[in-house]
């Protein structure tokens, strides 16, 4: 087989080699100077040309989608290290906060059995006063049982044989502390700070996700007839009169429902719905493939991710069968 390239060709054929080649004209392959080449070489050579322009872009495609997997695999680790110093930080605080909260508990618990101290420290102390006044007492009217001066017996009989003035001590007691709930206020003041942590950290999270915000209107095409929609789009009551509109493949028939004019097919998209004071609705998102013509059953098996309100306060996520949600706060 020759080789494609002219010169190369022609060389080759002017040499004692027998040449088959299916690009020249000529049998006797030593007579001519110029090879003749076919009809369609050039074109050939054009086409081939095309060809290997077309390969280099599918390869700088493929290197431009590594250099973006490259990219994500980037972004996927500076994401990770940026939320795992998020929540060092975080737990940290948490952490001194529980670390606190025990130490002010223990600080608690350590200062009642002082007062209990004090205060037995303090009867203590009356009381050996007492013994100490009825000793002094005894050894007096001991060492006047033995006087043999009668006079003085007399004397001193009136004074000494009244007792002491001392307390009655049958109702003082000194009773252990109670540390009934003691850890329950501890940890229940721990959850206090908790819960603000936590609000604080939804703060956050909301403004990440606020930052993948749209722009989203009702497209009055899809709407049911009887809905009404604001001239912005932005709005949609229930009316009372079936609209006389023109039917479309899009237009609910059935369920009051409407969808937006936006569509996504992946990423990540935030909107926000004012649903206060409603009591009930359904919020959420559809495949483009859905049946608009039939009753709708909240389930992705049929296309719909559905959250609902139900009897002004039942929360349920459409799932087939829903899904009760139990929320600590409303919407």
């Amino acid at each position: 087989m020759c080789v494609k390239h002219d010169k190369l060709l022609e060389l080759f054929c002017k040499t004692d080699q027998v040449c088959v080649c299916m690009l020249c004209s000529v049998l006797d392959h030593k007579t001519h100077d110029v090879v003749p080449l076919k009809e369609g070489y050039e074109g050939k050579k054009a086409e081939l040309g095309k060809t290997e322009a077309e390969i280099q872009k599918m390869i700088q495609k493929r290197r431009l989608k590594i250099q973006e997997m490259n990219r994500s695999v980037e972004l996927s680790k500076e994401g990770a290290d940026r939320e795992i110093a998020d929540g060092v930080q975080v737990f940290t605080a948490l952490k001194e906060s529980v670390e606190r909260s025990q130490a002010e508990h223990n600080d608690t618990i350590k200062e009642k059995p002082r007062e209990t101290e004090e205060q037995a420290e303090g009867f203590i102390k009356e009381l050996e006063q007492e013994i100490s006044e009825l000793k002094k007492r005894s050894s007096e009217v001991e060492q006047l049982s033995r006087s043999e001066n009668q006079l003085h017996l007399l004397q001193s009989f009136t004074s000494l044989n009244a007792a002491p003035p001392t307390k009655n001590w049958t109702e003082v007691r000194v009773h252990p502390p109670s540390y009934e709930g003691t850890v329950v206020r501890a940890v229940t003041q721990l959850e206090e700070t908790l819960s603000k942590q936590m609000k604080k950290l939804l703060e956050v999270e909301l403004k990440r996700v606020q930052q993948y915000e749209v722009e989203v209107t009702l497209d009055p095409d899809t709407a049911l007839p009887k809905l009404i929609l604001s001239d912005d789009g932005k709005q949609v009551k229930d009316g009372d009169v079936k609209e006389n509109l023109p039917g479309n493949p899009e237009r609910f028939d059935l369920c009051p429902c409407v969808l937006a004019k936006q569509s996504f097919s992946s990423g990540r998209f935030y909107y926000e719905v004012q649903v206060k004071g409603k009591t009930q609705w359904d919020l959420g998102v559809a495949r483009e493939s859905i049946n608009s013509k039939v009753n709708i059953t909240a389930s992705p098996q049929k296309g719909y991710w559905m959250i609902v309100l139900r009897n002004e306060k039942e929360y349920q996520a459409g799932a087939g069968p829903a899904v009760c949600l139990s929320l600590k706060s409303l919407p």
